[in-house]
């Protein structure tokens, strides 16, 4: 048996006894003082920690702790930004923020209102008549775009 395969159980046999490892695992302990003396080790780590008692709170323990996060909470600032630390204050302020740019992008996507494009110096208007008549008045260049499809699908 490997070493590195038995350092897992090793607690399980400080825990339940050398009695009731595994005959592969019982010899080798007998044979690898690594792993023996490692056994050992933590046993004397449990009787250590047998011994040990926790000690016992103050009588006075709660009340005072409860004393202390009262002047904690006191002592928080109460600036005009405190009210950002509150999570519903900010969540609430976030969901506006989200509901204020939808309404305002959502306007130009209503129908029946044609919209200019953005930085466009031509003027064109967004809409079913803007789009036929941009592709009348583009006709030409069009065409020269499915001649360069027709070349590109005869050389493939």
């Amino acid at each position: 048996m490997k070493c590195g395969s038995l350092r897992d159980e090793l607690m399980e046999v400080v825990l339940n006894g050398s009695e009731l490892a595994t005959p592969a695992m019982q010899e080798h302990l007998v044979t690898c003082a690594a792993c023996a003396a490692e056994v050992a080790s933590l046993r004397q780590t449990m009787e250590l920690l047998d011994e040990w008692q926790t000690p016992e709170p103050s009588p006075y323990f709660s009340a005072r702790l409860r004393a202390r996060m009262r002047d904690e909470r006191s002592a928080q600032p109460t600036g005009w930004l405190a009210w950002l630390r509150r999570p519903a204050v900010v969540t609430a302020a976030a969901a506006l923020m989200a509901i204020g740019v939808g309404l305002l992008e959502g306007a130009h996507w209503k129908a029946g209102h044609p919209q200019t494009v953005a930085g466009a110096t031509t003027g064109i208007t967004v809409s079913a008549v803007g789009d036929l008549q941009y592709l009348d008045s583009n006709a030409d260049l069009f065409s020269d775009f499915d001649a360069l499809d027709d070349s590109q699908t005869e050389t493939n």
